[in-house]
């Protein structure tokens, strides 16, 4: 909750609008009802954990395919970012954020200049 506060803070700064949720499920149904420019997904929630409700988001035959998926997570191995990657995240940024840091991820995510989401088979089976 403290990141999740600090990041709305540092994007309502910036002037952006912000819709929280606090699990996956909460985040698929909020994508599911509204249009998006980017979701920054933790890994590590209850009810359904980052990575499943990226590869849902992906799934889904509206916006999902194209909609700008970030990890912000304490999960900041060589390993973990493969694995946020292999789930159809765009891109992943490590906790806890700066500022700089999370305007650059807007801005791409904005200009359409965020790497493509790839999901991987080895994804799609988890």
């Amino acid at each position: 909750p403290v990141n999740r506060e600090v990041a709305r803070i540092m994007l309502e700064a910036f002037g952006c609008e912000v819709v929280e949720v606090c699990d996956g499920q909460q985040a698929l149904n909020a994508v599911a009802e509204q249009a998006f420019d980017l979701v920054l997904m933790d890994v590590r929630m209850p009810v359904m954990d980052g990575l499943e409700a990226t590869r849902r988001i992906r799934s889904m035959p509206d916006a999902g395919a194209s909609l700008s998926i970030v990890a912000m997570t304490a999960d900041a191995m060589p390993e973990d970012v493969t694995r946020c990657l292999a789930a159809g995240m765009n891109a992943h940024m490590a906790k806890p954020i700066n500022q700089a840091g999370l305007l650059t991820v807007v801005n791409r995510a904005l200009t359409g200049d965020l790497p493509p989401a790839r999901v991987t088979l080895e994804a799609e089976a988890a």
